[in-house]
């Protein structure tokens, strides 16, 4: 199957999972929420949605090209004036709905949030960010949101059912009715439906194969790898409903990317501070530090890391062996052919964990990249075959 004909199968099958609305009025929250992530009068030129960096056929992660030459294409998103691209990559939103609110737990680690930096504290706050981000959607305010909400009469009734007749006398209030609905709409089903190779695995629907097995295996010892140190929630390994994520901040010593600094004109010397962005952090310990992300999908959502550098999974994968191993070809990056390159905040760096376990060789790399792709929900698994 061709990768369009793949797409207009995925397509069709999300439109016919339960819970999604068809055309008509919006009922629900989530049925409000669903029909303005996919919206494009709700950025400056009508260009661009939420689904558009987000789009439901690629794992809700930008598959787009975003025409800024073969070094930069995916690694960052195109904005809705079809010039801009940021410094990061999108995230995928599957699964996000998961993550906690923005805090400082007891032992003094910040976790959850949302952006790599952890910036949104929920996920209402997240949708509110892009609508009014300059190299994003672009829309100047919540009352030029507001206004063109109010183009749709449709959305008019369905504000006023939810949240009230005078919901729109105050823009703030109707933009965060927005960002609410869109919320809504992230934690159905639709974003979460935990049926890859691996859960059916976990209910004794498919078998694992040896290749498979040996990976999952090795990513849950931590005798083996320092995968799960990070990458698994729940206490026990293999539970049911495992996001693959932590949800902490670390530095990881991901090499800048000069091509994407370079297509969006960032200054030479600028730097990406990453959780010490964040306004309610202000300990110089998290500079470079970013939020650990999911591993679901991970296998059809790249490019990896926060700057999007590394196109292959396997890349990455290989990238952290480099910690662990004194072979002088894990110092090369497979993709290049050259060094790794020159990484930011050299002193913040997660070396603890990083260091953690042995040296892994290619058998064994090879299994951990089988294992990834078994955490592809069941929907993309046809793109699994394409990449």
């Amino acid at each position: 199957m061709t990768r369009r004909l793949a797409m207009c199968a995925l397509t069709l099958a999300l439109c016919a999972l339960p819970g999604v609305a068809q055309d008509g009025p919006f009922s629900t929250l989530e049925d409000l929420g669903e029909a303005l992530f996919f919206d494009t009068n709700l950025s400056k030129n009508r260009t661009q949605a939420c689904a558009t960096c987000h789009v439901p056929e690629a794992g809700f992660a930008d598959p787009r090209d975003n025409g800024h030459g073969p070094q930069v294409s995916r690694a960052v998103s195109l904005g809705d004036d079809g010039q801009s691209i940021g410094g990061r990559n999108a995230p995928t939103a599957a699964y996000a709905g998961f993550s906690p609110e923005f805090h400082k737990n007891s032992e003094g680690v910040y976790v959850g949030g949302q952006f790599w930096d952890g910036r949104a504290a929920t996920l209402e706050e997240q949708a509110g960010g892009p609508p009014l981000d300059a190299l994003e959607m672009g829309m100047p305010s919540k009352q030029a949101v507001a206004d063109r909400l109010q183009e749709n009469p449709d959305y008019v009734a369905a504000f006023k059912e939810h949240f009230g007749e005078a919901i729109f006398d105050d823009a703030d209030a109707a933009y965060a009715a927005m960002t609410r609905s869109i919320a809504a709409f992230e934690r159905t089903g639709l974003f979460a439906p935990f049926d890859s190779r691996y859960d059916r695995s976990l209910r004794g629907e498919v078998t694992l194969t040896r290749q498979e097995e040996l990976g999952r295996t090795l990513f849950f010892s931590q005798q083996f790898t320092n995968c799960n140190l990070c990458h698994q929630l729940r206490p026990i390994p293999g539970a049911a409903k495992e996001t693959f994520t932590n949800y902490q901040f670390h530095n990881i010593g991901t090499p800048i990317n000069r091509a994407v600094r370079k297509a969006n004109g960032s200054p030479e010397n600028a730097a990406d501070l990453g959780l010490l962005a964040h306004g309610d952090v202000d300990e110089a310990e998290h500079a470079g530090k970013f939020k650990v992300p999911t591993l679901r999908n991970v296998a059809v959502t790249g490019p990896y890391m926060h700057n999007g550098l590394f196109n292959d999974l396997r890349t990455a994968v290989v990238f952290y062996n480099r910690y662990n191993s004194k072979d002088p070809a894990a110092q090369i990056n497979p993709e290049t052919g050259q060094p790794w390159g020159e990484t930011e905040f050299e002193k913040t760096i997660s070396m603890k964990e990083l260091s953690h376990g042995p040296a892994l060789d290619d058998e064994r790399i090879d299994a951990l990249v089988a294992f990834l792709k078994t955490l592809t929900d069941a929907r993309y698994e046809p793109l699994l075959t394409d990449r």
